[in-house]
């Protein structure tokens, strides 16, 4: 199973980018649902207009994953009357879809997990004062700590900390992904608009798959070479 981390930016773009942006993102998770892939948003951008989206990104688990994602990745143009100023001349809207570095999760190794049994606190009688049955857990790479005292048994109590370290450092890892996306903004600086993957038109946003004819440029070509010929 592959995990790929996805942005939809507007980048530099107006209002009616990020309306792009908000369109393009509910078509593209239902694909996701669509094909069995599972997915959490990271960061989200709200623009400037309600129903807009500046950013998003979106990190992706599943197989097959890159194939999919071949259709989706690089420049997504719309060809529409702006939602916002329908007297604006121009017509032809762009958005980028870009895959963003992942960052190294952390792992929990219990080689790397230093422990300390303490005497426990609080209710239970004086059985409870005098055992060191309550652990204290420290991740040392992160130097996340748990102290667990559910139970009278220092080894049950062990167990209850290690598996509290994994939930902590799961949620630690993916803070840590959401500040870096949040932090990436090479994405919005710039954005070729040209030469899209996907092309949308009209106000209902349906796809349109245009059709390569290489005729007409075979045709020049023909033309070119008996020129040469002559």
């Amino acid at each position: 199973m592959k995990t790929k981390i996805i942005q939809f930016t507007a980048a530099k773009g107006p209002a009616e980018c990020a309306w792009v942006v908000a369109k393009v993102l509910k078509l593209f998770l239902k694909e996701l649902v669509t094909n069995k892939f599972t997915y959490q948003i990271l960061h989200k951008e709200n623009g400037m207009e309600n129903g807009t989206v500046q950013s998003v990104t979106i990190e992706i688990k599943g197989l097959e994953l890159t194939e999919f994602l071949k259709s989706w990745l690089g420049t997504i143009q719309w060809i529409g009357t702006s939602t916002f100023r329908t007297f604006h001349k121009r017509k032809n809207w762009f958005i980028g879809c870009y895959e963003l570095n992942q960052i190294q999760q952390k792992t929990i190794c219990e080689s790397e997990i230093q422990f300390q049994a303490i005497r426990s606190s609080g209710a239970g009688g004086q059985h409870v004062n005098k055992v060191s049955s309550a652990i204290r857990a420290k991740h040392i790479p992160t130097n996340i700590q748990v102290l667990v005292m559910d139970s009278r048994s220092q080894h049950q109590n062990k167990k209850t900390a290690i598996q509290r370290l994994k939930e902590k450092v799961k949620n630690h890892n993916t803070q840590e992904l959401k500040t870096a996306v949040k932090n990436e903004w090479e994405n919005h600086l710039s954005l070729e608009r040209g030469n899209p993957v996907k092309v949308f038109t009209g106000s209902d946003f349906k796809y349109y798959k245009k059709e390569k004819n290489y005729k007409t440029k075979r045709n020049t070509l023909k033309s070119e070479l008996r020129k040469q010929l002559k």
